[in-house]
């Protein structure tokens, strides 16, 4: 039980510096603040640092940038390799495992050990590793590190513990695989070709043994030579060259014949009887010319012969099409007798392998399925019917079909919604697959007993959003929403809309949802929000759409006060708000001639629509732009049920809309939100000059998602870098202390009645990083990128820049170069002008190219700002960053909680403004919603991330909702529907009433504990200070609170609550991208995601219970199943076509035949050491004793059945000797001329 202080509400308002002074006077972490005449309560915190622990639970999605592919067939398991050094082992749903190579090199191939649990890698790094899947967490068993020759191809025949390895330089080696030690038998390169042979013969591109005799190693080089090695005799059997390069080949089982397939778009075929020519030469996609000659055709990469009972072998290859034809997809050509189907795919195949019934390579191969790895896809084709159709794939491949721009994550949501999402789903998914069961079918996995419904929604470029299953660390896909269907397609030549045509303007920016009403916003890179209502029935509706300017051009900037070194606030009135330079804002579009190029980008459908069941469009929203130029994209939302209201905000202003009436309640700029609490100086400053062009400015967006480079996501990202030629920090606690003046009477407004508000602020910061800010000029967003780019964030040793300090101003001249020169030297070097603009699935920092030497030793991550620098050179606004609407007090005066919306800026501030809303169903859709004036202006360092409240005793308060009612379902007149609300007010009870409530308010450099309504800062702890946060919120984690931060520097960081004390800091992962900084969110139970590539999710955990319970969580990889047995092949067949021919390896490859390697050419390196290890090797320990468990229980079977085969045989026995005994006396006297 801890004690903490609280201040009784009132008793601080005969101080006006103690309002908010205090705390921020050097107030240490987790120290409570002093207060006249404290009341004691007591506030129990469960959370301890034993409570967490960081570690990654799954990956989802398809493997960023494949590079190989194996399959066990025995144990049905997939391998996939990537280029970061990434291995996913898939197999039933449920069972997906991802393993990483600590070196980070690409895998070139894969190898199973059949029905062994145990896979080996060949990495780029010419190493090899040994990994066990005999556990739930593979790890590396041992590795080989080869110093003098590069690995080009491995081969490890079923059932030997001997692998081939090919090199770059033509030779051949033989590793053990039980102790990975190279044996002394090599085959080199000029003793397995002819002496009389003056060109090398090229690295090793194909191992295999003969199905016939596997004392027979079969040797392809990359020149066109080939050569058949007998191991015991050490010595060629044949060697054939040929005259194009060969990239693969393949044996017939019977093992007379092979096939290669060739760089010329060639296959041939050999008969081991003659070698000296091929049998048969085959270009299948050559056509002849009408000189006669065969038209030239891209190299057949691979080449797969198989064999069936029943009917013709298949031959499956992939490429050698002909190059006339410019552009044609990726082909997989299936040859089936005379019968030849080519299969387009829509990427580039990287591997494909053909899946057989028998593991035994001299048995009928009986291909059944065909699995071909893309570079953005995995398909499986069904070879078991003629029309080969694909299976569908129950893996989450196709996460990135468009790119991810945005991620949301809700833990323990209604256990309704998933079902009604999914059946709704269903109805649109594609059919035509293969009704077969999906044939990677490997491995157990069992819905384990801590789960909970969690819903993952990803957002992406082309406006879809997709929600997915991800309850149970799977993910299965629910329900897709397009959201381009609410406007209208851009026709070509429209102005506007024609530049936008190629761009993708409907890209998700961010989303709210609301489990408990179903209510859904999407807020567009376009500066739209659209707002959904779910339904279950299709309706004909029309979409309602409004156009909202929040457009300010003030002249007004912060000046540094005379005592800006003290952080704390002075007395109110010590300084009194300039007068502002105004600026009529319109809250809705207006006729007048200024705005005659403000049109929206996007065109809303004015007509009756059709909309199926699901989330259907009620609201569209669009900011307008000014004289031609783009509205700034909006950079905070929230929505609530409860109340009816949308609030949004941008680097300009904040908005909030009612979505039940459909009219605009509130637009005005950030600083009219003060009023007379302003708590900086702002001066005024001489008229701008001419608006100047500012393309030269801006950087072009880079996607490379789509092969066809007209395809590019031009998503608008903030930079995160602005620095300053000072190390004095500019922060907003030095500055003056908000007054007690209460707002003007303009706050408390009708709709109807609007005042214009004054013009926003110039000088301040920008949205936080993970908020998508478009700061381009001109009619369009057309940009250009300069060519030296810095792209990735250097914050090395944690010197990071906030992303709030990008300047971010409309329709703002920007300076030239020349006699104002200085002026953008004093920006700070490092401070861009432009943003880069990119989606967020493929995001890197970048910083503009410094001139000279000197400014690029200026280049250096520093996030503090010079008080030297005048206040015309800051050139910024003050952008609202988060919203939050609840119960709450709007003023200290306050008695009673009223609804209020919660507002964050980038400058660290957070307002309260109170609004009165009716009660009354009836009068709520007649009478308007009315805001009043707020005298809660609080303090923090950085830009505000995240504001949350708990009652007094610890208890996160929810906000406020409406419980979902279907709008379309048939009315009972009887009884009609209203809206049911569920308020969590702290007030519910006349004890927390009096207590008030606590604020929680996080910004990204630190976090402060608020008592409401007197507004006193019980806590405040700073997170960092050579980095930032770029996301905070407060979760529930062990049935407890805590405040989850995640920060540029890769630190994952948790804080009690209320008491803000550190409970785990983990040096998780480095920020190398923007991509990562977009796309990471927290949730409750302790849980969290990020986009780790392109197309992969990554889910972890940072709570100790969760990490404990992960292995019942996971997917069993391997299974003990008794190895297929061989064929039986009859005698006549056995006898004339010669059976295989198996030899002892052991005694061949052996130390004591074979001697000792050298060992400058590879080194042993032992697996893996250390806590993680010794953590799997626990979770190996618990398999093992698993499976000898189950091998106990069927040995005992088998000892049981062996039993009773024993008695019967014993009976029969016994039965036998007594028929002989009788049989003996009947015939004992008999003569022998008698029988």
């Amino acid at each position: 039980m801890r004690k903490f202080r609280k201040v009784l509400d009132g008793l601080t308002t005969s101080s006006p510096a103690s309002t908010l002074g205090s705390p921020s006077c050097g107030s240490g972490a987790g120290t409570p603040t002093a207060a006249p005449t404290p009341k004691e309560i007591d506030v129990q915190e469960t959370l301890q640092s034993e409570n967490f622990q960081l570690c990654k639970t799954v990956r989802h999605g398809f493997p960023n940038q494949p590079t190989a592919l194996a399959f066990d067939p025995v144990q049905k398991l997939l391998a996939i390799g990537s280029r970061s050094g990434g291995v996913r082992i898939l197999g039933r749903p449920g069972v997906d495992c991802y393993c990483q190579h600590d070196s980070g090199a690409a895998v070139l191939q894969l190898q199973f050990l059949i029905n062994e649990g145990a896979l080996v890698t060949a990495c780029a790094d010419d190493t090899l590793h040994l990994w066990n899947l005999r556990q739930r967490r593979p790890a590396i068993l041992h590795s080989l590190k080869f110093n003098r020759e590069r690995i080009t191809f491995c081969h490890l025949p079923f059932q030997s513990k001997w692998l081939y390895v090919g090199t770059e330089r033509g030779n051949t080696h033989i590793v053990n695989i039980e102790s990975f030690i190279l044996s002394g038998y090599v085959i080199m390169w000029n003793k397995a070709i002819e002496l009389a042979t003056k060109t090398h013969p090229g690295p090793v591109v194909h191992l295999s043994d003969s199905p016939k005799d596997e004392g027979k190693l079969l040797i392809g080089f990359e020149s066109g030579t080939i050569v058949q090695w007998d191991l015991r005799g050490k010595k060629a059997d044949f060697r054939i060259y040929y005259d194009e390069a060969i990239h693969s080949a393949s044996w017939h089982h019977e093992g007379k014949q092979f096939m290669c397939s060739h760089s010329d778009g060639s296959l041939t075929l050999w008969n081991l009887r003659n070698t000296t020519k091929p049998f048969q030469v085959t270009f299948p996609h050559g056509k002849i010319q009408k000189d006669g000659r065969k038209e030239s055709c891209k190299p057949i990469l691979k080449v797969e012969y198989k064999t069936t009972r029943n009917s013709e072998p298949f031959v499956i290859f992939s490429g050698g099409l002909s190059y006339d034809k410019a552009g044609r997809r990726p082909t997989l050509t299936i040859m089936h007798g005379k019968a030849i189907t080519v299969l387009e795919m829509d990427y580039p195949i990287v591997e494909f392998m053909a899946l057989c019934e028998t593991p035994y390579i001299n048995e009928v191969q009986e291909p059944y399925a065909v699995v071909v790895l893309l570079e953005k896809d995995l398909i499986v084709v069904d070879l078991t019917q003629n029309s080969f159709p694909i299976f569908e794939n129950p893996y989450p491949m196709d996460i990135h079909e468009s790119p991810v721009t945005c991620t949301a994550y809700f833990a323990d949501c209604p256990p309704d919604i998933i079902p009604i999402l999914y059946s709704i789903g269903a109805k649109h998914k594609k059919t035509g697959y293969s009704h077969k069961e999906w044939p990677i079918s490997g491995g157990t996995w069992t819905l384990g007993s801590h789960t909970y419904p969690e819903i993952i929604i990803t957002g992406h470029a082309d406006g879809t959003i997709k929600f997915w299953d991800a309850s149970a660390i799977t993910l299965q896909m629910l329900y897709k929403l397009k959201t381009s269907k609410v406007f209208e397609k851009p026709k070509p030549g429209e102005g506007r809309a024609a530049e936008l045509v190629e761009e993708d303007p409907f890209a998700v920016q961010m989303v709210s949802w609301c489990p408990q009403s179903r209510m859904f916003c999407v807020v567009g890179i376009s500066a739209h929000i659209i707002l959904y209502h779910f339904s279950k029935y299709e309706a004909n509706t029309q979409i309602e759409s409004l156009e909202v300017r929040l457009q300010c051009e003030s002249e007004d900037v912060i000046s540094p006060s005379e005592n800006e070194n003290d952080p704390c606030f002075s007395e109110s009135g010590s300084h009194s708000p300039q007068a502002h330079h105004q600026q009529s804002v319109s809250p809705v579009s207006g006729t007048t001639e200024g705005n005659k190029h403000s049109i929206p980008c996007l065109k809303v459908k004015d007509r009756m629509v059709r909309v199926p069941p699901g989330y259907q469009a009620e609201l569209v929203i669009q900011l307008q732009g000014i004289d031609g130029e783009p509205p700034q994209q909006i950079t905070s939302l929230d929505i609530n049920s409860a109340y009816g209201l949308l609030a949004f905000g941008n680097c300009n202003g904040l908005a909030v809309v009612d979505y039940l009436q459909k009219t605009v309640l509130l637009c005005m700029s950030t600083l009219d939100l003060y009023g007379a609490a302003d708590p900086y100086q702002r001066l005024t400053r001489s008229p701008r000059r001419h608006r100047q062009s500012t393309s030269e400015f801006c950087m072009r967006g880079l996607s490379n998602f789509y092969s066809d480079s007209k395809k590019r996501i031009r998503t608008s990202y903030q930079s995160l870098t602005e620095l300053s030629d000072n190390q004095q920090s500019f922060d907003m606690e030095r500055s003056k202390s908000p007054t007690s003046v209460h707002y003007p009477t303009s706050l408390h407004n009708d709709p109807r009645i609007l005042p214009e508000p004054v013009a926003s602020l110039r000088a301040s910061h920008c949205s936080p990083v993970f908020y998508l800010l478009d700061n381009v000029k001109g009619p369009g967003r057309k940009l250009s990128l300069p060519t030296d780019l810095k792209t990735d964030l250097d914050h090395v040793n944690g010197h990071c820049t906030s992303p709030t300090s990008q300047p971010c101003s409309a329709g703002k001249p920007r300076a030239q170069m020349g006699a104002e020169g200085p002026r953008l030297t004093r920006r700070g070097p490092g401070r861009p002008p432009f943003r880069k603009a990119q989606s967020a699935a493929c995001m890197e920092i970048s910083l503009p190219v410094s001139h000279t030497e000197a400014e690029s030793r200026e280049n250096s991550f520093s996030r503090s700002r010079s008080s030297s620098v005048s206040s015309i050179d800051r050139d910024t606004k003050e952008a609202v960053t988060t919203l939050q609407f609840g119960e709450s007090y709007g003023r200290k005066s306050d008695a009673l909680t009223t609804p209020c919306l919660w507002v964050g800026t980038s400058l660290g501030i957070a307002l309260v403004i109170p609004m009165s809303i009716p009660t009354d169903q009836e009068e709520r859709m007649e009478e308007p919603v009315t805001f009043g004036p707020s005298g809660a202006v609080l303090m923090l360092k950085g830009s505000v991330l995240r504001l949350s409240f708990l009652d007094c005793s610890g208890t996160l308060i929810q906000s406020p909702y409406e419980v979902w009612r279907d709008i379309n379902a048939a009315e009972d007149p009887d009884r009609p529907r209203k809206r049911k609300l569920v308020h969590f007010s702290p007030s519910s009870s006349q004890e927390t009433y009096a207590d008030g409530h606590l604020a929680v308010v996080c910004s990204e450099r630190q976090a402060k504990v608020f008592l409401m309504p007197s507004q006193s800062c019980l806590f405040v702890h700073n997170i960092t200070e050579s980095s930032f946060v770029l996301r905070a919120d407060v979760v529930s984690v062990c049935n407890s609170v805590c405040l989850a931060c995640f920060c540029a520097n890769g630190h994952v960081m948790t804080l009690s609550l209320p008491s803000l004390r550190p409970l785990m800091d983990v040096n998780y992962l480095p920020l190398t991208d923007m991509r990562i900084a977009r796309t990471f969110c927290f949730t409750n139970g302790g849980q969290a995601l990020y986009l780790s590539s392109p197309t992969e999710i990554q889910r972890i955990t940072y709570s100790q219970e969760m990490c404990d319970n992960l292995q019942d969580m996971l997917g069993e990889l391997f299974i003990p199943i008794e190895t297929p047995e061989v064929q039986n092949r009859g005698f006549l067949k056995g006898f004339f076509g010669g059976n295989a021919t198996t030899f002892d390896r052991e005694e061949l490859f052996g130390e004591a035949s074979a001697g000792k390697a050298s060992r400058s050419l590879a080194q042993h390196i032992p697996g893996q050491a250390g806590m993680e290890g010794m953590k799997v090797a626990a979770g190996g320990v618990v398999g093992e004793l698993a499976r000898a468990r189950i091998a106990l229980d069927e040995r005992g079977q088998r000892l049981g059945e062996l039993e009773e085969r024993t008695a019967l045989m014993m009976t029969s026995a016994e039965s036998f000797s007594k028929h002989a005994h009788e049989l003996m006396l009947k015939c004992k006297d008999k003569k022998w001329y008698q029988f």
